[in-house]
């Protein structure tokens, strides 16, 4: 990475920030910037898949028993060409992705897309920092204070793997320096569950989050509730204003032995009691344990680290794949996050309540 310098730059105000939509990155489908072992070049298309599995078979035809003709690696960015069903036995999912060079199965495939952003050249004045957004298929980072902290970094350093961030991952930015060649670059510092680790990342994979796009979503209804159908075959969700369900979508509950928690019978539900725009997850030991960084909308129901929230690393919606949480797309899980209470303060991107006060969330199964 290039000598860092302070940038020199005219501040703007708090209030322009959180208000003016014109400050938000502006993104575009264009090729990516190039940065030495930092970013790719990555295909040029409406719509791209990322490789979220260790290795995938690329098949002549969307059909379990087709034959492989190639392999896709974790990682690897390929054009979208369509979405089409074909048969994968004893699975839910029978979704299939058409690339030029074959057919892979849906859910070891990330949608993504490449949107490449005007950054913003200073922290607002009276803001500690900024959330943003991945909005690249990934881009390298590099860590500033080594050794890596997380479980989820020191395994990527112990296999010579650069750090790497991910389409979709919301993540806090508390500095922004310049380059002796004139890019920026964001300092990204994890503002929830993180242990201590600090990146550097080119400014132009992020997007700022704006505050105009997490305004709440009908705040003034009282009676909504959130029904969970952990069912192995159904896998859904839905939010309900009353008697109507105003929102739907698929979901990936916790898979066996970690199933998600059922409520009682005959009993509403959870409450939501912590929403988070970004926290770094982890559980079970040092010897079999797991550390997920920026995860997204998370939406707290359970006291014992049960939530919603966005998912980066599979595309398995429809199918029991979690530790126990409820995996969601990252737009439903945002349009969960926004329309559940409570409201969460946009800058500091985390409130904790208690008793009933949060959204009723009733998890079940038929």
């Amino acid at each position: 990475m290039s000598k860092m310098n302070p940038v020199k730059s005219k501040s703007i105000s708090r209030r322009d920030f959180i208000n003016t939509s014109a400050l938000v990155a502006s993104a575009a489908l264009v090729k990516p910037f190039l940065r030495p072992g930092l970013i790719e070049d990555f295909p040029v298309s409406d719509r791209l898949g990322r490789i979220a599995a260790s290795m995938v078979d690329i098949k002549i035809r969307p059909n379990y028993d087709a034959p492989n003709i190639g392999a896709y690696y974790e990682d690897k960015v390929i054009p979208w060409l369509r979405e089409v069903i074909g048969p994968w036995p004893f699975r839910n999912n029978q979704r299939w992705v058409e690339t030029p060079d074959g057919y892979i199965w849906a859910p070891n495939v990330q949608p993504v897309k490449n949107l490449i952003n005007t950054p913003v050249s200073v922290i607002p004045d009276g803001m500690e920092g900024i959330w943003v957004e991945v909005t690249v298929p990934w881009v390298n980072a590099i860590l500033d204070n080594p050794p890596a902290r997380s479980s989820w970094w020191a395994w990527q350093a112990s296999n010579n793997l650069p750090p790497r961030f991910y389409y979709s991952q919301v993540l806090w930015v508390d500095q922004i320096k310049a380059g002796s060649d004139g890019n920026l670059w964001y300092r990204i510092n994890e503002r929830y569950g993180n242990p201590g680790d600090l990146f550097w990342a080119p400014a132009e994979a992020f997007r700022p989050i704006s505050s105009a796009e997490m305004t709440p979503i009908t705040p003034d209804v009282e009676n909504k509730q959130i029904v969970i159908d952990a069912t192995p075959s159904h896998q859904t969700l839905s939010c309900f204003e009353g008697n109507t369900e105003v929102y739907y979508c698929r979901i990936s509950s916790g898979k066996i032995p970690f199933k998600t928690p059922l409520s009682a019978s005959g009993y509403p539900g959870f409450h939501i009691w912590r929403k988070l725009h970004s926290i770094q997850m982890a559980g079970g030991t040092n010897q079999a344990g797991w550390m997920i960084p920026g995860i997204g909308w998370a939406t707290f129901f359970l006291g014992s680290g049960v939530a919603i929230h966005s998912t980066f690393w599979h595309n398995n919606f429809g199918e029991p794949s979690s530790h126990g949480c409820v995996n969601a797309a990252p737009e439903d899980a945002k349009w969960i996050f926004r329309w559940s209470n409570p409201i969460t303060p946009y800058q500091e991107g985390d409130i904790t309540v208690s008793g009933t006060i949060g959204t009723p969330v009733k998890v079940i199964e038929y």
